[in-house]
């Protein structure tokens, strides 16, 4: 059984990119993944301090909040999803937060040694699910990108991405029938640990 774990970026708990995502997980759990989900903006935590207790003799985390159990899950699961929608060009405050609490799974020398750079088992798949609410398609492309190339340091090999561009109003995703069913598909497919997964280099 595949574990997927779900993480929503979005301070809104019914938004548009969370609606994505629920369509995405529901599908993945009715394809027989165990689906745990995250909303980011329910809990209190702090991002990363600096301290580098997590390149001494820490292996994990050493502050204990909201995201312990959220990294917890993270550490085992096979697929994770982050879910969040666009806000001045980038991941909101809550899914970055998270991110940058994810430097704990480097190890010490991950900076010199590139065959083990990560405390996480390799072979993992991420999946981004964006919602954007300018209806340009070109813009903020490089949001997907950029966060795949360092998840794929941690370990995640595979990425994906569903994306949709004009869902500004609370809602609009709803709408989009190509979308839900994109989501879906993409849900079934990673429940599945389908070949078809891009390899992120």
């Amino acid at each position: 059984m595949r574990r997927v774990v779900c993480l929503l970026g979005s301070p809104r708990k019914s938004g548009n990119s969370a609606q994505m995502a629920g369509a995405l997980c529901t599908s993945a759990a009715s394809a027989g993944a165990q689906v745990t989900t995250f909303t980011l903006n329910a809990l209190a935590y702090r991002g990363c301090q600096g301290c580098l207790a997590c390149k001494g003799k820490a292996e994990a985390c050493v502050l204990k909040d909201g995201l312990t159990p959220v990294l917890e899950a993270v550490r085992t699961c096979d697929v994770l999803v982050l879910a969040t929608p666009v806000y001045f060009g980038e991941v909101t405050a809550q899914l970055k937060g998270f991110i940058d609490r994810c430097y704990s799974y480097l190890t010490p020398d991950y900076a010199f040694n590139k065959e083990k750079r990560t405390r996480l088992a390799p072979g993992k798949t991420l999946c981004f699910v964006i919602a954007q609410g300018h209806p340009r398609e070109d813009l903020f492309t490089d949001i997907f990108p950029r966060y795949a190339y360092f998840f794929n340091w941690l370990g995640f090999n595979h990425s994906r991405l569903l994306r949709a561009c004009k869902v500004y109003h609370l809602g609009d995703a709803l709408k989009r029938a190509e979308v839900l069913d994109e989501a879906r598909a993409l849900g079934r497919e990673l429940a599945a640990g389908s070949a078809a997964e891009a390899a992120t280099e």
